[in-house]
Order: structure tokens, then C-alpha cells, then sequence
């Protein structure tokens, strides 16, 4: 069942990119040949005005077939007739559907919260050997670890585990004032827990609560959204810096898998549902980041080489042929099969081992 609804969802968080581009399309007067949810044979079309809306056989995503997309179009109403900016948002309004798709997910989510944990320090486990005025002590706001700001009360474990586990810089706030700790000794040791168990963490202790209100939910939502963003670049950025290899990517089959796997293992069918929710926001918004990344066949790549013919044009005040966009698209999906290729075959290893 769970391996059906993570079909669904991957399908339907494509879907709503390309919903993105379609209303954006609409709004600046593109002409849109054919809108499609689902991939493969035709299940149902209707012509309406200029669209041709599809519903089809396979549930893995869709597209918005725009006029003057690929090439060169003397449609007054294709994209490569539109100016600059109607074009930059068009193209950015997938990612940015994505993105508030994930901020909704996450509002959906929080909706039944009472409280959230604020990044305040209440408390030391037992042998805690960084407190004092000079280290960490009790009542400190922590602002920030080694110069990631802290959003959440979240934020703390995912960046004390992105550290070198021996010193931290921290910025708190204490007794109202900003101050900056340089080289606190912290490290996860065996600490022993109130039931008398023994369990390794960094031993920081965090009780203070805030009353969730509507607004707070939604600061919550958003503050959690702009946290996956950065977590997409530094997985970017481990990638680059070869901290993490190909072999450590996902693709759909990977994605699937993944959600299968964290309902199938969930305690109940409450549970389940609402971690496949919060994994479907880190989702959709790592599709919104990656898919601004300036790569040709990416939307980002759309942006910057239309930024960069725009800026060719008014220096030579010649325009660049589109054919020479066209190549580099068509080089940059080339290479996006042969990576996703690459990836889909490490995920069906890795079902097998």
C-alpha cells in the first residue's frame, strides 16, 4: 500500500511543478499546447482554447507544453516572444510552487500542535563538562553553531552533528545580551538518562516551551522549509566536495522506496501518514531547490542563459540564436538521463542488497 501512495505522491509533487509553470503561463499571456497530469497513452483529453488538458495512463508526473519553448516560435504568444522577467518567473514558478507546497504540507502538520520547543537551554545531563560563563549555562537562547543560525529548537542536533564533534563557536543570547563563544568542548558522550538507561548524546537539555497560535504554526512551517533548503545545499556542497558520492543520491526509485519504508515502519497508520507528510515536504522543496540549480535542461539553466543572451543582445545588440540555447539544452538533458540512469541503476542495487 505504502510503495501505491509514494508513487502517488512523487507523482503528484511533478505535477504540481508544472502546474507552477502553467499558471504562470497563463498569467503573462504564453500559449500553452498541452497541460498533462501522468505520463504515457492518453486516458482522457478535452481541447479548451488554446490547452489541450490530459489525463494519462501513468501517474509520475505530467507537463506543461509551452509554444516557442524548444526553438524559435513567430507565435506573438510564444515564450521566447516575451520579454525577461515574464520569462524568468515562469520558468522559476515551478520551484516556487514546489516550495509552497511543502509549506503547506508542513502547516498541515503543525495544525495540531499545542507547543513548540524553543532553542533555550533549561539544564545539563550529569557530568556536563561545558557550563560557565565562559562555555554554555543554563537560560542561554542559542542564535547560532559555528555560524548556522538556529531557527528551531530542531536546528540544534541536525548542526551539532554536522560538526567535528570536539569544539563548537556558539552565539547565545544571556540576560539580554548577544554573546559569542568561541571553542566550547562538546562532544556525544554516555549520559545517563532519568529511567536510569545510558544513552549517547551531547548532553544539552531543552524544556522551555512556546504556546503554538496560528501564527506561531506558521512561522514554525516556514522557518522548517527554509531549514531543507539549506540542508539541499550542503548536501550539494558534500556532494561537490566529494564528502558523499553518486552511490549516496536518489532517484524516484530511491525516493519511493524511502517513503515506502518510513510508513511501512511507522507504529500506526497516524504516525505513518504524517511522517510520509513531513518527508513529502523535505521532498518538494529539494525538487524546488535543485531544479534552480544552473544547469542546462534545469529551469535554472533556463534563467541563466536567458540572462545571458539578454545580457549578449544589449552588448552587441545582435540576438543570440536560439539554436545555440537549444544545443545547450539539449547537451544538459543528455547528461541529466545519463545521471539519473546512473542513479536509477544504484537504486535498484541497493533494493537487492
Amino acid at each position: 500500500m505504502y510503495i501505491l501512495i509514494a508513487i502517488l505522491i512523487f507523482g503528484v509533487l511533478i505535477a504540481v511543478h508544472e502546474l507552477g509553470h502553467f499558471l504562470a503561463a497563463k498569467l503573462f499571456g504564453v500559449r500553452v499546447n498541452e497541460f498533462s497530469i501522468g505520463m504515457g497513452p492518453a486516458l482522457f483529453q478535452r481541447q479548451k482554447g488554446d490547452t489541450l488538458y490530459s489525463l494519462r495512463v501513468l501517474p509520475i508526473g505530467g507537463y506543461c507544453a509551452m509554444e516557442g519553448e524548444e526553438g524559435d516560435s513567430e507565435d506573438p504568444k510564444a515564450l521566447n516572444r516575451k520579454k525577461l522577467l515574464p520569462r524568468l518567473i515562469i520558468f522559476a514558478a515551478g520551484a516556487l510552487m514546489n516550495f509552497a507546497a511543502g509549506v503547506v504540507i508542513l502547516l498541515l502538520l503543525y495544525s495540531n500542535l499545542s507547543f513548540v520547543y524553543a532553542p533555550v537551554i533549561t539544564g545539563f545531563a550529569d557530568g556536563f563538562p561545558a557550563r560557565g560563563e565562559s562555555a554554555l549555562m543554563e537560560g542561554d537562547r542559542i542564535l547560532s553553531i559555528d555560524g548556522e543560525p538556529i531557527y528551531l529548537y530542531e536546528d540544534i542536533s541536525v548542526f551539532l552533528n554536522m560538526g567535528d564533534g570536539e569544539s563548537y563557536d556558539f552565539v547565545v543570547r544571556r540576560d539580554g545580551e548577544k554573546l559569542a563563544l568561541h571553542d566550547v568542548p562538546l562532544s556525544p558522550q554516555a549520559y545517563e538518562n532519568p529511567d536510569g538507561t545510558t544513552s549517547v548524546r551531547f548532553g544539552l537539555n531543552f524544556g522551555e516551551t512556546v504556546e503554538a497560535t496560528p501564527l506561531v504554526k506558521c512561522r514554525i512551517a516556514c522557518l522548517n522549509a527554509v531549514d531543507f533548503v539549506r540542508l539541499t545545499w550542503y548536501s550539494l556542497k558534500m556532494l561537490v566536495t566529494g564528502q558523499v558520492g553518486l552511490a549516496d543520491m536518489s532517484g524516484p526509485i530511491g525516493i519511493v522506496t524511502t517513503i515506502s519504508d518510513v510508513g511501512s515502519q511507522a507504529s500506526s497508520l497516524y504516525m505513518a501518514l504524517a511522517n510520509i507528510g513531513y518527508l513529502t515536504a523535505l521532498i518538494t522543496i529539494n525538487l524546488a531547490v535543485m531544479n534552480l540549480l544552473p544547469l542546462p535542461a534545469l529551469d535554472g539553466g533556463h534563467i541563466f542563459i536567458s540572462c545571458i543572451t539578454a545580457l549578449i543582445t544589449k552588448i552587441t545588440r545582435r540576438p543570440v540564436d536560439p539554436k545555440y540555447e537549444g544545443y545547450l539544452n539539449y547537451a544538459g538533458f543528455m547528461a541529466l538521463m545519463l545521471l539519473m540512469l546512473v542513479i536509477t541503476a544504484s537504486d535498484i542495487t541497493k533494493l537487492f542488497v
